[in-house]
């Protein structure tokens, strides 16, 4: 199977070094540092159990120079979804499939609007892992697992997603194809949006946060939030989620931050209209009250708009 990874940051430097490593076709676009440093000596990958790296003929600068390809690993940030989406054109042919893994609950919408008739999966991928360097991902000791299927698709459709739920098992991927994706996306989009939220307006990490019984209540507070607004938008969403969500965080060291952190350290955009802003834009049309994330949101947002040099 020939796959394009679109964006080998964190979450698609990750899994597609593992396709590649387990002999799969996969090609990767990148841009600015990264690409040049992956051009010169290949893309690196470290995580805790093993070591990949891709060569760097196979690291590109665009989609244009990659040609069709049977599955895409959309893994730009949500800010830029649209461009991004414009240029895949020379990805495709009848049966390619885009996987949305992105954060956000709406990347798809905005797929399937600039490129009408092509078939797109959401996406979810749980994963701690962060460009350390130009040319160089690093990942965390945690869950490196992707979920995802069609959104309104066909059994064709479904299909299709447990032959690549197949391909990544094979490639040591955990993949599960959910008979409701709409209601995974959520579920992240709760965790990544109160923790992404928190983690970059305290500057703690997840393990600083859940040792002081304030700053987590805080979390807790914005995720429960984010799940009254999933519920107002008809998503299941368990009584007991946010909790569930602490007994799994348990499990781990929590030594991470967020990819919301890193983008601000760094002085980037920061993908904070997809997470906070939506949860307060869709809590005033529900009338659900979104006090955290209105914080949140209002706090980041000249930051993300700096570096978007849209103010000085």
């Amino acid at each position: 199977m020939r796959f394009a990874v679109i964006g080998a940051g964190g979450v698609g430097g990750y899994f597609g070094a593992r396709l590649a490593s387990s002999g799969e076709d996969v090609m990767f676009t990148a841009r600015g540092a990264h690409l040049e440093a992956m051009q010169h000596g290949g893309l690196h990958v470290i995580a805790p159990d093993t070591t990949l790296h891709v060569s760097p003929g196979r690291c590109m600068g665009s989609p244009a120079e990659i040609g069709p390809v049977d599955t895409v690993f959309f893994c730009v940030k949500s800010y830029d979804t649209e461009r991004a989406a414009a240029a895949l054109t020379p990805l495709l042919h009848a049966s390619t499939v885009i996987i949305s893994l992105q954060n956000g609950i709406d990347n798809e919408d905005t797929l399937r609007r600039v490129l009408p008739g092509s078939t797109v999966f959401g996406g979810v991928a749980y994963i701690y892992s962060t460009i350390s360097r130009p040319g160089e991902v690093t990942v965390a000791a945690g869950p490196r697992k992707i979920v995802f299927g069609p959104v309104d698709g066909t059994t064709r459709d479904r299909a299709r997603a447990l032959e690549i739920r197949d391909v990544c098992s094979r490639a040591g991927i955990p993949a599960e194809v959910p008979t409701d994706i709409i209601a995974a996306l959520w579920r992240k989009f709760i965790f990544i949006t109160g923790a992404g939220g928190i983690t970059a307006l305290t500057r703690l990490t997840l393990g600083e946060i859940l040792a002081v019984n304030q700053t987590k209540d805080l979390l807790a507070d914005a995720m429960r939030e984010t799940a009254a607004v999933a519920r107002a938008q008809r998503v299941e969403v368990e009584d007991r989620y946010v909790e569930s969500v602490f007994d799994t965080l348990a499990r781990f060291s929590n030594t991470t931050r967020s990819s919301l952190y890193y983008d601000l350290e760094r002085g980037k955009p920061l993908e904070i209209e997809a997470l906070a802003g939506t949860v307060v834009r869709l809590g005033a049309a529900h009338g659900i009250p979104t006090p955290v994330n209105r914080t949140v949101y209002a706090s980041l947002l000249p930051y993300h708009l700096h570096n978007s040099e849209i103010i000085p």
